[in-house]
């Protein structure tokens, strides 16, 4: 069985143009633990810890496309070993970490990895994916691409007219206050989420618009904030409407490649063909800390920001009440009230990005849940660590100084 198994990945490595040479220690360990059906939020941890690093390359899922970098790689130069008060080894161990990379004043000072994963593999991002693709609406409307973010949807999806999402503004649909009814659950097979990627399409219509546009309203648009990966999927058919490009090829040539990622990534795809603009980005963690970079950096690629004046303000800002004192959500980024922000994913998928420190730290992990409160309780506590040991370094500095 493990033959077959080996055989069918090979082929369908052919066929993506991927080298068996380049993938054999990762699709051997895949073999192995080989997912047997299409719905990873049910996937065993094995079947996760294989399958996590070549979500692009599994049979069970449907195809990807190529986010291309260039020619020129930006540079992320060792710096000085961070001094942490905690055991860094231990607390990757409990988060069931794959890759961990701090990048502080422009310069790596810690990088580590774990479960057989090391800085050359590509980790699928969840829903980091989604601050991806709403900084893809901030390049789309400096392009000329979209008019505003009070542009109602359905003036970009006219399958959206006559559904709850007929009156919802692009603003709405970042911050996820649309008002329309949907489940997260990961946990729950019946939930909106478990539910929209199985969905068959319409003939004609995109998967996620034939799904959405079904949903009911449950509150005014503009007062109610529910997560839904739904709404991401469905900017991201508006991108790529809107620009008539796939949203990896828009990724790519106006923040790929000319920012200088160092690997190509890729982005899964729906049914329909559309990329699933609210998961599901394959890269290295190196290039996830490189995107937090591009934040950090104002969007500024050559010194020319490919973003609107203020966008970065206004997207990494609380725009909605979560629930969570000291937190907030922002245009697809959690939020800080200490001016940090950051791109989440479940199973433990990370950028975090603190300005005032000039700080990132990007992380891959496969906790034993979609979303678990003590893996999410230890990456805070282990934020606030790396927050203090460089304020020390800064005190430190500054007392000689004098």
């Amino acid at each position: 069985m493990k033959k077959w198994l080996i055989g069918l990945l090979v082929v369908a490595a052919a066929v993506l143009g991927i080298g068996w040479l380049a993938i054999d220690k990762d699709m051997r360990a895949l073999a192995a633990n080989l997912p047997t059906n299409r719905n990873v939020l049910f996937w065993t941890i094995p079947e996760r810890d294989a399958a996590f690093r070549a979500m692009d390359r599994l049979p069970v899922l449907a195809q990807a496309n190529v986010i291309r970098t260039g020619d020129w790689v930006y540079p992320m130069p060792k710096g000085a070993d961070l001094k942490l008060d905690t055991d860094v080894d231990a607390y990757m161990k409990a988060q069931r970490m794959a890759g961990l990379v701090i990048v502080q004043d422009g310069k790596i000072r810690l990088e580590k990895y774990g479960l057989d994963f090391d800085a050359n593999g590509k980790w699928t991002s969840f829903s980091v994916a989604k601050s991806f693709t709403s900084t893809m609406v901030g390049v789309a409307i400096k392009d000329g691409y979209i008019g505003s973010l009070d542009d109602k949807v359905s003036q970009y999806l006219t399958e959206m007219k006559g559904s709850a999402y007929d009156d919802v503004t692009i603003a709405q649909l970042l911050t996820m206050t649309s008002g329309v009814k949907w489940n997260e659950d990961y946990e729950d097979p019946n939930s909106d989420v478990a539910r929209f990627n199985e969905h068959k399409a319409e003939p004609g219509v995109d998967v996620t618009v034939s799904y959405m546009r079904k949903l009911p309203r449950e509150a005014p648009a503009g007062t109610k904030w529910v997560y839904k990966t739904g709404e991401t999927n469905l900017i991201g058919v508006l991108v790529s409407r809107a620009t008539g490009k796939t949203l990896s090829d828009y990724l790519s040539a106006r923040v790929w490649a000319p920012f200088g990622m160092e690997q190509d990534a890729s982005w899964l795809l729906g049914s329909t063909g559309h990329e699933i603009s609210g998961c599901c980005v394959q890269a290295s963690t190196r290039d996830f800390a490189r995107f937090g970079l591009f934040m950090l950096g104002g969007g500024k690629i050559k010194g020319e920001s490919i973003l609107p004046d203020s966008w970065i303000e206004a997207a990494t800002t609380k725009r909605a009440d979560i629930g969570e004192p000291g937190h907030g959500y922002g245009f697809q980024w959690w939020t800080y009230d200490d001016g940090s922000y950051a791109a989440q994913g479940i199973f433990g998928q990370g950028i975090f990005i603190d300005p005032k420190r000039k700080l990132v730290i990007a992380s891959n992990s496969n906790w034993p849940r979609a979303t678990d409160p003590a893996g999410q309780d230890g990456r805070e506590a282990f934020y606030k660590v790396v927050q203090k040991a460089i304020d020390a370094e800064a005190s430190a500095k500054q007392g000689k100084s004098k």
